[in-house]
């Protein structure tokens, strides 16, 4: 199929050569970087390699050489990086070099270099000072906090976000454990991070929930003056929580609880899916079944929806990266046997049915990614979704509507889908769970959509057209590395960002919950 190759200035807003000769995985070397001239350990391990070392060229082109800070986003030719970065951005390159390192593909000292010049950038950005924690949007070339949008000239009003700081935290907590040398600067930035900032006690009647994040003047718009933290003054909070479990925002509780931020019961206070209360809550994607159970003395709907077959807790969208982008880190399928351990799978395997079987597009994958034909949309399989009007599939947006029995007819409960759009960071967070099926998927979008270059997967294609944005996205490309890092080196991240206070914390409350998950 011929590629058609659109660019496009991408502005995300927060809420992503040569011979390669590395180890293969072993639980014994596990913590320790791979030794240079091991021969490699299959066909399959080679071609993740090969993706790991394209991927890394991309990110090593968009981090300026001076700050070691990343831009958002590269065009595909690695030539003009954003004006523009963000926590998430600089903790993704953080854990990419650690993960560069362990593959084999840069040097240790190489590695240490790049970590010690980006966390001696980190210090030195302004922040909120009480909090500690970091601005939503900085300049990649001097680290200048953005207050006016270097395209459009805009205004910006700064932000501080919830996940943003989650992710950038927990890379802070990986370069602790993967280099010795710097874990003292690391652990130091990391401990000035308090998350009860966020965290809103009063949210729900016996428990709490983070907020999106806050501004610290008032902003445009919608916004609800306080302060959760220790200080007096006065901030501006979001005037939405992050309130569902399937979400990437989860990242953001783990470190808020582990480091005794938020209380423990906190866990349990987010929506497995909206609670099947007559029509109260019939905008939902559909009327969902489960028991009521209780956490630390928190009342738990586990509501599921159903899929070809499947029950699974639902993301807000339907992604992959609001399912997937934590178990990065924290190994929540292992220590989560009745929840995760089904959950995740039966998120990959919906994914792959939906793209390969209900749509037809011969392709999946669907997460938030550049569009082929703009700019940035989020994409997702809208049925395992929470929002009726939710992440599509595909480039027209095709809505699915199967109405909410006694509620809500049906609009559109057969649809025909169009231009359906993947993104290869969605293949490689489904690799713990389809291994082959995810290689098989990435081998089609390379061969048959045309959509990879210089520095890896372009960021998505849209797979009748053959639309491709050909560009890199800063967060999509770091998904890759630590994905491809985890597969070949028995979860080497997990091990890095997991201490014994944190599992010691933590996983009590993940081992607990019961999903009504199933395959």
């Amino acid at each position: 199929m011929f590629a058609v190759r659109r660019r496009a200035v991408v502005t995300v807003t927060a809420l992503i050569a040569g011979a390669l000769i590395i180890a293969p995985a072993a639980t014994a070397n596990a913590g320790k970087p791979a030794a240079p001239g091991t021969p490699v350990a299959s066909a399959d391990d080679a071609t993740l390699k090969t993706y790991a070392a394209d991927t890394w060229a991309s990110l090593d082109a968009m981090t300026d050489p001076d700050t070691g800070l990343p831009a958002d986003n590269i065009e595909g030719d690695l030539t003009a990086p954003s004006g523009f970065t963000s926590p998430t951005n600089i903790g993704g390159y953080l854990w990419s070099v650690v993960s560069a390192r362990d593959l084999g593909i840069i040097g240790k000292q190489d590695a240490l270099k790049r970590m010690k010049k980006t966390l001696a950038s980190i210090a030195a950005l302004e922040r909120h000072e009480p909090s500690g924690m970091y601005y939503n949007w900085y300049s990649p070339t001097d680290g200048a906090k953005l207050t006016t949008w270097p395209s459009s000239g805009d205004p910006v009003y700064p932000f501080v976000s919830t996940v943003d700081n989650g992710w950038l935290a927990s890379a802070l907590r990986v370069v602790v454990e993967a280099e010795p040398k710097l874990a003292a600067q690391a652990q130091s930035l990391y401990d000035e991070m308090d998350f009860a900032y966020f965290h809103d006690l009063d949210a729900r009647p016996t428990v709490g929930l983070n907020r999106g994040g806050f501004w610290v003047q008032p902003p445009p718009g919608c916004n609800i003056p306080g302060n959760y933290g220790g200080d007096t003054s006065e901030l501006y909070y979001t005037c939405h929580w992050y309130d569902t479990t399937v979400s990437e925002a989860r990242i953001a509780t783990y470190i808020g609880i582990a480091k005794g931020d938020i209380p423990e019961k906190s866990y349990y206070g987010t929506w497995r899916t909206m609670p099947e209360q007559g029509c109260d809550y019939s905008w939902q994607e559909q009327k969902p079944t489960g028991v009521t159970r209780e956490y630390l003395g928190v009342p738990v709907y586990e509501g599921t929806y159903e899929y070809r077959g499947m029950s699974l807790v639902p993301a807000w969208g339907g992604s992959m990266f609001e399912a997937l982008m934590p178990d990065l880190f924290v190994p929540e399928s292992s220590w989560g046997e009745k929840s995760w351990a089904v959950n995740h799978p039966a998120t990959v395997r919906a994914q792959k049915e939906h793209g390969l079987d209900e749509a037809g597009y011969g392709y999946w994958g669907f997460s938030p990614a550049s569009d082929p034909f703009a700019e940035y949309r989020e994409y997702g399989v809208e049925e395992i979704g929470i929002s009726s009007d939710g992440y599509g599939s595909d480039a027209e947006k095709t809505d699915v509507d199967k109405g909410y029995e006694g509620c809500r007819e049906a609009t559109n409960p057969d649809p025909t889908f169009g231009d359906g759009v993947v993104t290869a960071h969605a293949s490689f967070l489904a690799l713990p769970y389809d291994k082959a099926g995810a290689l098989d998927n990435l081998a089609a979008m390379k061969s048959e959509l045309g959509a990879y270059g210089p520095g890896g997967f372009y960021d998505a294609v849209a797979t009748e057209s053959g639309t491709v944005a050909d560009r890199y996205l800063s967060l999509d490309q770091s998904m890759v590395m630590a994905g491809i890092a985890n597969e070949l080196l028995d979860d080497r991240l997990k091990e890095y960002f997991v201490d014994k206070p944190f599992e010691r914390v933590v996983k009590p409350l993940v081992a607990a919950q019961v999903f009504g998950s199933h395959l």
